[in-house]
């Protein structure tokens, strides 16, 4: 069953643009086996709205989902640039040094930022 884990992308985030963003811990039902993942988009005016969308589909797969804070990232393409900031009303603020941490394992030749 933590093979489900690994298949669930560590980051999905617009690719450019000022947008909230929501750390989400996903485990597997009944297990202590987990990770935290990264989402965001511009799509979304409340960061719950993006956990509306997140939980179902960890639920298809069989895993628990719970939302660990959120934030704002902007992203910028054209120059490589990805800034971590601010936070969530609803759920806190994220630890953006996790945030970060996971982006740069995806995003390797950006310069990653957080205030």
């Amino acid at each position: 069953m933590a093979d489900s884990l690994s298949k669930v992308p560590d980051v999905e985030i617009d690719p450019e643009g000022k947008f909230k963003y929501i750390l989400v811990r996903i485990k597997v039902k009944g297990g202590t086996d987990h990770k935290d993942i990264v989402r965001g988009t511009k799509s979304a005016e409340y960061h719950n709205h993006i956990f509306e969308k997140v939980n179902p589909a960890m639920e298809a797969l069989g895993l628990e989902s719970s939302c660990l804070g959120g934030g704002k990232i902007e992203h910028n393409s054209t120059e490589k640039k990805l800034r971590v900031f601010g936070e969530s009303t609803g759920y806190g603020k994220a630890d953006h040094a996790v945030t970060v941490e996971k982006l740069k394992a995806v995003f390797k030749d950006y310069e990653i930022t957080m205030d």
